[in-house]
């Protein structure tokens, strides 16, 4: 091959490695953006209580979000009373008291007014000291802003 042919292929292999680069590096950029993000460590701990069973409660629910917010392995930590939880709150005293714990640890305690209302207990967690309000709109902004979210 003579020396003008090895000009040419060297000179068509950089072209075709810059097109290459050029066509590709705007899908670069999006993986490295996409791994970037996913590299941040979540800060923020949404607890969404919502089962009746006192055990669960008991055994994992209280346990896990105690210290979460005690021991600061989360940066925020917020427990939201839903359904079937917030009836079983406004009865059992031991599990009241142990709510009134989370708060004293700083855990955000929050109850769905709509749930809470179909089980005639609103003004009850009201009176325990927790947010109790709609929280569709507010539940939505902290699933889009990254919350980790952990059901019971």
């Amino acid at each position: 091959m003579s020396a003008t042919m090895k000009g040419r292929v060297n000179f068509g292999i950089v072209c075709l490695a810059l097109m290459i680069y050029v066509l590709c590096s705007p899908f670069l950029k999006v993986c490295y953006a996409e791994k970037s993000e996913m590299s941040v460590e979540p800060s923020k701990l949404l607890v969404f209580w919502t089962s009746g069973d006192r055990e669960v409660f008991l055994k994992t629910v209280y346990i896990l979000t105690y210290y979460s917010q005690e021991r600061g392995w989360w940066n925020e930590v917020r427990f939201l009373i839903w359904g079937p939880s917030s009836k079983l709150l406004s009865e059992d005293t031991e599990i009241q008291q142990l709510v009134e714990k989370l708060r004293g640890v700083g855990v955000e305690l929050i109850a769905c007014k709509a749930c809470s209302d179909m089980y005639g207990v609103s003004e009850k967690l009201q009176s325990l000291g927790i947010n109790v309000y709609y929280v569709g709109n507010h539940l939505t902004d902290m699933l889009k802003s990254g919350w980790v979210t952990l059901t019971f």
